[in-house]
């Protein structure tokens, strides 16, 4: 009986051992694995810094010298110029220059000029850096002629104008990272935003007018608040007091998908070039580069200008959903063409010129008698690969215990994974001497006894 319970006690030893290794391999695995690279290794974090630099060198040069900025693929910052002594100077100044034969004054004219013409629902334009052209496009609910009206006005410009035809539809994505319902249709939340005594949901103008009440849900049990202020057409933003006055837990993160958020720790200016992410209740989190600034889409509803254009998809109901990199928000969700399964263009709103027309801060973590955090349900869909890059990882809700497996795969835990493996490691060795050294025992005995 007493070999049995030794057997038995052995036996428990020698899993728990084997358990604490499997556990510990898993704590050092996960934990490796999830390391993100260093600062100074992140492309988002080189492209920020190429971005100002980029910004300060046409500021400082003129826009009758420059004619934009854009990232390269490396993360470099790059100047469109006019001439040699321009070029020569952007150079010292560590920046790539590219010589180009339309200066950002003749660009922005162009614009003004399509802008002064009749309004043609269904197009847009933008200003293209790289090509140096100013970049018009027209939807399949273009007619020939207005078409053919509008690529008259283009050829008066110049050369510099490229006309293309487009497939889908340039609409306002009603219908964002947080669900929001009102008898205007479904939108997104963008980002909490505060004036200091109340604070608010910044979204899409296009949203809903002056008045409009919003809901958490379908049955319109759990009213969010009501639109108090906004511009659209023109621009597209607007703004959500909250009913209660406060955005709740977690106001400084965007849902991403699956029960996980970005915290936001300010706002930025976006770059030519630059990868971005947006969030939104019907596609999930998505992911694509900004392809042109000052962008204006001709809406059905009116048209909106100084927009930022993306290659990033987006569907019905993503609009009003935030913009984001690296935790710096950039703007919201205005519309554009296609959908996630082919791909497509959106527009979104400034986030900067939004919060300067309302009078509103961003709510960030730590600031007085507010909660920090983002108050919204989590987002549908995954988030994509290489979302790290959209910022610092957080929990969607508010305070609260880590689960266990969180906890457990955490990337701080390299550490004690080890010591959990070291330890196992000596358990099983040492119940393994102590089984040796028995069954030692148990033959000389039985040794002795045969020989007396």
């Amino acid at each position: 009986m007493r070999h049995a319970r030794r057997r038995i006690v052995r036996r428990a030893a020698r899993l728990a051992a084997v358990g604490g290794l499997l556990l510990g391999g898993t704590m050092v695995t996960r934990a490796v694995a999830s390391e993100p690279p260093g600062p100074s290794a992140a492309p988002g974090t080189l492209a920020r810094a190429a971005s100002g630099a980029g910004a300060g060198l046409v500021a400082r040069l003129g826009g009758d010298r420059t004619a934009g900025h854009w990232v390269d693929a490396d993360g470099r910052p790059v100047v469109a110029v006019t001439d040699g002594s321009t070029a020569e100077a952007v150079r010292r100044a560590g920046a790539t220059a590219k010589v180009v034969r339309h200066s950002m004054t003749e660009l922005r004219s162009a614009a003004a000029t399509l802008r002064s013409a009749p309004r043609v629902p269904g197009t847009a334009w933008a200003l293209d850096y790289r090509s140096n052209e100013v970049v018009v496009r027209g939807d399949r609910t273009v007619s020939g002629a207005d078409w053919s009206r509008l690529t008259g006005v283009a050829e008066g410009i110049g050369g510099f104008v490229r006309m293309e035809r487009t497939e889908g539809v340039f609409t306002t994505r009603l219908n964002g990272a947080e669900p929001i319902l009102s008898t205007a249709g479904r939108c997104s939340a963008g980002f909490n935003v505060t004036d200091g005594t109340s604070d608010f949901i910044l979204t899409a103008g296009h949203c809903g007018p002056t008045g409009s009440v919003w809901f958490g849900d379908g049955k319109g049990d759990r009213q969010i608040g009501t639109t108090v202020a906004g511009s659209f057409p023109g621009d597209d933003f607007s703004l959500v007091e909250y009913a209660g006055g406060r955005a709740g837990d977690a106001a400084d993160v965007v849902a991403v998908g699956g029960g996980k958020g970005v915290r936001i720790t300010g706002t930025g200016e976006p770059a030519v070039g630059q990868r971005v992410f947006r969030s939104g209740s019907t596609s999930g989190l998505r992911e694509g580069r900004v392809t042109a600034l000052d962008a204006t889409v001709n809406y059905p509803e009116g048209t909106v200008t100084g927009l930022i254009e993306t290659d990033v998809c987006a569907e019905p109901g993503d609009s009003g959903g935030p913009m984001f990199s690296e935790g710096v928000a950039l703007g919201v969700t205005s519309g554009g063409s296609g959908d996630c399964a082919k791909g497509g263009t959106t527009f979104f709103q400034p986030l900067p010129e939004a919060m300067a027309a309302l009078g509103v801060r961003l709510v960030v973590s730590g600031r007085d008698g507010a909660a920090a955090g983002t108050s919204a349900p989590p987002a549908t869909g995954a988030a994509g690969a290489g979302a790290s890059a959209a910022g610092a990882s957080a929990p969607v809700t508010g305070a609260g215990g880590t689960p266990l497996l969180a906890r457990l795969t955490d990337r701080r835990n390299v550490g004690p994974g080890l010591l959990v493996v070291a330890g196992s490691l000596v358990a099983l060795v040492a119940t393994r001497w102590i089984r040796t050294e028995q069954d030692r025992k148990s033959y000389r005995r039985q040794y002795s006894a045969t020989w007396n």
